[in-house]
């Protein structure tokens, strides 16, 4: 499902933006607050140009106000990255997405080499576990089975699918989860939330700034970039989100009361939206949030420096438009956040999923 308020077409290539390797953030810092932060007011100064501040993420407190309600995507990153054999020796790896829901108990995976690899052919997992592999699901992806609980034979021998820009593979499994990640079943990490740690989040709350949780199990999307020529032409994969009773109340009673309701990435973006525009509090979501888009559930986001030419750099533009003003176009906006995102390089921050944050308000 794509959100894009009916405007002319947009062009993948707009999106794009030299991002030198050097600048691609390839192990944590710590402790994770350390990490640099960059602040994005919308609203235009006398100059007609949106302001930015630069910070430490520990220092988040100075932009939220007392009443601000800080919304996080609690998924946990499963150990997803599965290393198997074939019977002929050959070896196989595994990401493992999500459950199909099939009465099979079948799972969503992608298999490499997928080609290689015959509908119900059975690969060995750490030596004590296997996975048959069943017929193709989608855009390359495959059904497989477990031959016991999923889940555990993760947690036994799968390792965690840290995303492929990233080399240095020495960081703590621990370190690409939230300090608040609760159920499993993301492939990868909801990164925004990423830089709090326990210490943060006790000193925002005892500032009046409340926390709750939603939950997206983060898909095969993470890892796809734009395809065709065209943003429209890129579809979603749905994924699994979840909004709890107290949170829909805690939403409430903030806007009430005159607080933000501040997403804690786009994940946590991508449920609060589709929650409203569903007036549902589960289920699936393929929402694709492109410009032009009225955001009806976020006042301020917390993000990191995304990939060029991805649904992510564009729900980001969507939002800082959304803030700018009506007569603000898509071009304009893009080229704000794209002037943000040169003042990062130029200053040295450090970006994608181990990098440095934005808030934009």
């Amino acid at each position: 499902m794509t959100d894009s308020g009916g405007s002319a077409r947009l062009r993948v290539d707009d999106f794009d933006y030299e991002l030198p390797d050097d600048a691609i953030a390839q192990a944590p810092v710590e402790p994770r607050d350390s990490s640099r932060l960059l602040v994005l007011e919308r609203r235009r100064s006398s100059s007609g140009i949106p302001a930015l501040a630069h910070g430490t993420f520990g220092e988040l407190g100075q932009w939220l106000r007392p009443g601000d309600l800080l919304v996080v995507n609690d998924s946990r990153v499963m150990p997803a990255r599965l290393r198997g054999r074939r019977a002929t020796g050959g070896s196989v790896e595994l990401l493992v997405l999500r459950p199909l829901g099939d009465a099979r108990g079948r799972w969503e995976a992608l298999v490499r080499p997928s080609r290689k690899v015959g509908v119900g052919e059975t690969i060995s997992i750490g030596g004590n576990a296997s996975v048959e592999v069943g017929e193709r699901v989608a855009d390359g992806t495959r059904a497989v089975r477990f031959d016991g609980d999923a889940h555990a034979v993760m947690a036994a021998v799968g390792e965690m699918p840290l995303p492929p820009y990233i080399h240095d593979r020495s960081a703590p499994a621990e370190r690409y989860q939230t300090v608040y990640a609760e159920p499993p079943g993301s492939a990868a990490a909801p990164t925004a939330g990423l830089h709090f740690t326990p210490e943060l989040l006790d000193q925002l709350a005892a500032n009046g700034v409340g926390r709750a949780s939603v939950t997206l199990h983060v898909g095969l999307d993470t890892f796809r970039p734009l395809e065709g020529e065209f943003v429209d032409e890129h579809h979603i994969h749905r994924e699994w989100f979840e909004v709890p009773a107290t949170t829909r109340d805690a939403i409430a009673s903030t806007r009430g009361s005159g607080g933000r309701v501040v997403a804690v990435g786009t994940t946590a973006v991508r449920v609060l939206e589709t929650a409203a525009r569903q007036d549902a509090a589960s289920g699936w979501t393929d929402l694709y949030i492109t410009p032009p888009h009225r955001f009806a559930q976020v006042d301020a986001l917390i993000t990191n420096f995304h990939l060029p030419r991805s649904s992510l750099l564009l729900l980001v533009t969507a939002f800082v438009q959304a803030g700018m003003g009506a007569d603000v176009s898509v071009v304009g906006a893009r080229d704000v956040l794209l002037a943000a995102y040169r003042e990062a390089l130029v200053t040295g921050y450090r970006f994608f999923s181990f990098g440095d944050a934005m808030l934009i308000v």
